[in-house]
């Protein structure tokens, strides 16, 4: 955990007092990704898993399809510099590229998602279920994960499950990035998210949404809340989209038949 948080001394000030402390704050970290020699987007994260990030936001936002389309990846973690390398060298559109410099997204940098991305989206058609226990458990074992965020309070998490347990967790600044970690970590250990479970900690957007089917993903998380247009694309996408997880509560946003009582 020492190269996610940074130590310093701060003044806290009280209704009786004020005095110097020593506090840990979460570390920023400036990461550009370059694919095929062209440099692609500066994304702002914590500085770990930082080749899964890259991967991970490669995949997400189409510009590889699987592993296979990998010829190399160098780190630089000391500067902050990844080098992907794909078969054929195809780097990035340009119409992509101008999506980037006319969109944002929160707490990441980039994103080249539209609406449009959607239309040839295929439903998630898994048969795949989960009780309610199993919802109320993978969200106390998610919560006692986050080592950072309990240190910090600065950061988001993101985990890949299954019915019985958590199977890939990362935290990060971003709620994007720390599920492209996840991702990326999947697609690097030829781990299937097929039948797969995300946990995050964050809202649940369109564009979180339609990351996950992508990957074919049919049950997706939160302790936080959905958008309108996540709810939409859950029920359009066959995703089971459950937010607002705290202790023995849950709300069901679509796709309902999946989680049982017992």
């Amino acid at each position: 955990m020492t190269d996610e948080i940074k130590g310093l001394t701060i003044l806290r000030v009280s209704e009786q007092d004020k005095s110097e402390v020593e506090d840990i704050v979460a570390r920023e970290f400036a990461f550009t990704i370059i694919l095929d020699n062209q440099e692609l987007v500066t994304l702002l994260c914590t500085p770990k898993d930082l080749k899964y990030l890259a991967i991970g936001f490669l995949f997400s936002e189409g510009l590889i399809r699987n592993k296979g389309e990998i010829r190399k990846i160098i780190l630089d973690d000391r500067r902050g510099v990844v080098r992907v390398e794909t078969e054929g060298g195809k780097g990035a559109a340009t119409d992509l590229l101008f999506k980037r410099l006319i969109t944002s997204g929160c707490g990441r940098g980039a994103s080249f998602y539209s609406a449009a991305d959607t239309t040839d989206q295929p439903r998630v058609e898994s048969q795949v279920k989960i009780s309610a226990s199993e919802v109320f458990a993978l969200a106390k074992e998610f919560q006692h994960r986050s080592q950072v965020f309990r240190a910090t309070g600065g950061v988001h998490s993101a985990a890949m499950c299954d019915t019985k347990g958590i199977l890939i967790f990362a935290e990060d600044l971003g709620r994007h990035n720390a599920i492209d970690k996840i991702f990326g970590e999947c697609m690097l250990k030829d781990m299937p998210t097929d039948d797969g479970i995300v946990i995050t900690s964050g809202r649940i957007s369109s564009e979180i949404l339609l990351k996950t089917a992508k990957r074919n993903i049919p049950i997706v998380i939160s302790k936080s809340a959905p958008t309108d247009l996540a709810v939409g694309l859950a029920v359009d996408l066959g995703v089971t989209l459950i937010g607002f997880v705290r202790g023995r509560r849950m709300n069901i946003y679509a796709n309902g038949w999946r989680v049982t009582e017992e």
